[in-house]
């Protein structure tokens, strides 16, 4: 059998009917193939261009944060921790200030002598 040189063009109501069949699970790319007398390449670059399914491959990313929330969360607990280190850096200035200044009034090293007893 001798294939002819005829182009043939297919309507874009056909095309979209068969990618929805496909879809569906209705008909499979062989059977368009065999059906419509069409490459199996024809029917795939269908499907790519008309298809919600099967068109473009592309990727999704689901994620249960942004990223830029996440960020913004990430910042805040830094700005939180930063707050309570210098809080207790002002408790340790003024314990060890309290500490000097008892030292002073006594007369003794209070630092050295509770080194001694532990």
């Amino acid at each position: 059998m001798k294939k002819s040189n005829v182009k043939r063009v297919f309507d874009l109501d056909l095309k979209l009917s068969l990618v929805k069949q496909i879809e569906k699970g209705e008909l499979r790319v062989i059977d368009v193939s065999r059906i419509y007398g069409v490459s199996l390449t024809a029917v795939y670059k269908w499907l790519r261009k008309y298809s919600e399914l099967y068109g473009n491959n592309n990727r999704v990313i689901v994620e249960s944060k942004s990223l830029s929330k996440k960020n913004k969360e990430q910042y805040e607990r830094i700005k939180e921790l930063e707050r309570a280190l210098g809080q207790k850096q002002m408790r340790i200035d003024y314990l060890e200030k309290l500490v000097d200044t008892a030292s002073d009034r006594i007369g003794e090293d209070i630092e050295k002598k509770t080194k001694r007893l532990s």
